[in-house]
């Protein structure tokens, strides 16, 4: 213990880093990279052959968002539990100015350009809103916890969100936060009976909610009921998305010689339906062995959050999970006409850039809840040893 003392007294801060380095978990981080070589592979599979323009962009960006998740697994817990609702407040300024000032693509409006590149808020939210709601949870007892009241501030802060992406509209973002903000509210210990009542008041909301529906989003749920009833309109996206599945077989068509995504049969490939065009070339075994790497990533993050000893940690490295389980299944789904087509990426393998910065950051979450996984914070958001 003096030997480790004296060290510290020399060069505390280089040799904090050096232990934050040594600590980070690097089996999530090769897991995560072999996730996105497959991407980067489909990515120059849906350019025919060719770097641009896709793949050599999404390198690009997966280079920086590594680095921005190493950079957030080496903050201070305590820091990013100090500015979490700081966070959550820039995010939702960035949402409320999309609807003033935002960019307008593919019929709705969800983009703030910024000169450089163009930033989707909604995106963001995932993580600031996981911030948030992981600090206020931390600063409550169970008791407090099982009261009403308590519970009123973290609703309004999943409200209003969901209510902004609504408007954009993106109704599968927007279902996407409010179903990670679920999972976050059980993790702190909401009772069921709670969330059952909500479930009852949201199906007996279902006949109001439907008039506020725009056409297309009607369309679609009405598509993923009967895919078939208009299958050169609505229906063409995921009928076209069952062929490709179904036409890779076991071991697929192989590499660059998928008919539907190369002769352009299946739409937008290179995002939302990316899996297809997997499955297509690399049949059943390549689209069960991606789906591995997700379900160990996913194993990853819960066995750290388990592992955390402080209930923000937990919060945030649990609540990062879901959002990235979340990506996953609602894409794979939705490919498989399983759930309604609406638009969430598969990570790391769909083509975009607000997307890939926001699981990298759920990735430097988790990997931060994990370097500081010993780390005790009271619920002033001081170390407990202080």
């Amino acid at each position: 213990m003096a030997r480790r003392f004296d060290i510290d007294a020399l060069n505390p801060t280089e040799l904090t880093m050096a232990r934050k380095l040594r600590q980070l978990n690097w089996g999530l981080i090769a897991l995560i990279s072999m996730i996105a070589a497959v991407g980067f592979a489909m990515l120059y599979s849906a350019g025919n052959g060719n770097w641009n323009p896709w793949a050599y962009r999404q390198m690009i960006r997966y280079g920086v968002g590594l680095s921005l998740a190493v950079s957030i697994a080496l903050l201070d817990l305590r820091l990013l539990m100090r500015w979490s609702y700081v966070a959550y407040g820039v995010v939702l300024a960035m949402l409320t100015a999309v609807e003033v000032a935002g960019e307008i693509g593919m019929g709705a409006q969800r983009w703030i350009d910024l000169g450089i590149f163009q930033v989707q808020p909604s995106e963001l939210m995932k993580i600031a809103l996981v911030l948030a709601l992981a600090r206020y949870f931390h600063g409550l007892t169970h008791e407090d916890v099982a009261r009403p009241h308590f519970l009123l501030a973290p609703l309004a802060m999943v409200a209003a969100p969901v209510v902004l992406v609504l408007r954009q509209p993106d109704l599968g973002t927007a279902g996407m936060i409010l179903l990670g903000s679920c999972a976050i509210f059980f993790l702190a210990g909401v009772r069921i009976w709670k969330f059952v009542t909500l479930l009852v008041l949201g199906i007996a909301s279902v006949p109001i909610a439907w008039q506020f529906l725009r056409e297309y989003q009607k369309n679609r749920i009405l598509t993923f009921l009967n895919p078939e009833s208009d299958p050169l309109g609505s229906g063409y996206h995921i009928l076209q998305s069952k062929i490709a599945l179904g036409s890779g077989g076991l071991f697929g068509k192989g590499f660059l010689q998928g008919s539907q995504s190369h002769l352009n049969f299946l739409p937008e490939k290179q995002t939302d339906f990316i899996f297809t065009m997997l499955a297509e070339e690399f049949g059943l075994v390549g689209a069960l062995g991606l789906i591995s790497l997700f379900v160990l990533v996913i194993l990853y993050g819960v066995a750290i959050g388990l592992r955390v000893q402080s209930q923000f940690g937990r919060l945030l490295a649990l609540g990062a999970t879901t959002a990235l389980f979340l990506y996953v299944f609602i894409n794979i789904a939705m490919v498989m006409g399983l759930v309604p087509v609406v638009g969430v990426p598969l990570p790391l393998i769909s083509y975009g850039g607000t997307a890939l910065l926001t699981v990298m950051a759920a990735v430097g979450l988790i990997m931060c809840a994990y370097v500081h996984r010993d780390l005790r914070i009271s619920r002033q958001g001081l170390d407990e040893d202080e």
